[in-house]
């Protein structure tokens, strides 16, 4: 790549800018012969499959027919490769049903970041720390945050409803695909109760819950379970804030 020069914008404003433009912007130069859309959805292909560390410009570039010196005429290097995969990956925030109570409505938020996380594991790892966020990304948590409206939650505590279920699923999601299966209880059960045979008396609540888990052909419920659990809470502050 030709060095920046002075004149030039720092690198967080040029992920802004990429992230943030809008559709069809007219652009200075050779008319362009390839879309910011195709280019992330080629890096997905690759990450789907080998996972975000196989993601290279040589590789998305073969992967389009094209030089990886031509990729840089549309993405700058991979940091903003990586931002505009996140986006096209986790999509446009689901369309929440106005008249649902603020519960389900978070309820099915939460189950569609989990259903995009799950298609795509390598955004849990992408999706952390300081970054710049683009509007697909923004977009999931003002559907959040506006489902909470009338609660009489303060700001803060919108947006701590927001982490506290964004922590759930993103951990979850990267558990399960970590074992690469859908029934993480039932994927962990053969393996523990190897390790407890000839230990029951060191651990017996765990041998115990174990067994009771299997008795329950090792039935999903970690979502479900998890998801229920925050809500819950949240509903006992929506209830006490609204009698206070």
């Amino acid at each position: 790549m030709e060095p920046v020069d002075a004149a030039s914008p720092p690198p967080r404003q040029h992920l802004v800018d990429l992230l943030w433009r809008p559709p069809n912007t007219p652009r200075r130069g050779p008319r362009p012969t390839l879309t910011l859309d195709a280019i992330a959805r080629a890096g997905i292909v690759i990450a789907d499959a080998d996972g975000l560390g196989a993601v290279t410009m040589q590789r998305v570039a073969e992967s389009l027919g094209v030089t990886k010196m031509a990729l840089y005429r549309y993405v700058p290097g991979k940091t903003e490769l990586v931002a505009l995969m996140i986006e096209t990956g986790i999509g446009e925030p689901p369309a929440l049903p106005t008249d649902l109570p603020w519960r389900d409505r978070l309820d099915a938020w939460a189950r569609q970041m989990y259903d995009r996380f799950r298609r795509h594991p390598w955004a849990v790892a992408a999706t952390v720390g300081v970054r710049v966020m683009g509007p697909n990304e923004l977009g999931w948590m003002e559907r959040a945050v506006a489902a909470l409206e009338g609660t009489r939650l303060h700001g803060g505590e919108k947006l701590d409803v927001v982490v506290l279920l964004v922590g759930h699923v993103r951990n979850l999601a990267q558990q399960v695909a970590a074992i690469d299966t859908d029934t993480p209880e039932r994927a962990m059960e053969p393996g523990l109760s190897a390790l407890l045979r000839g230990h029951e008396r060191r651990f017996p609540a765990l041998l115990a819950a174990v067994a009771s888990s299997a008795a329950q052909d090792g039935q999903d419920q970690a979502l479900d379970f998890g998801l229920s659990r925050i809500l819950d809470g949240v509903q006992m502050l929506v209830t006490d804030r609204a009698a206070s």
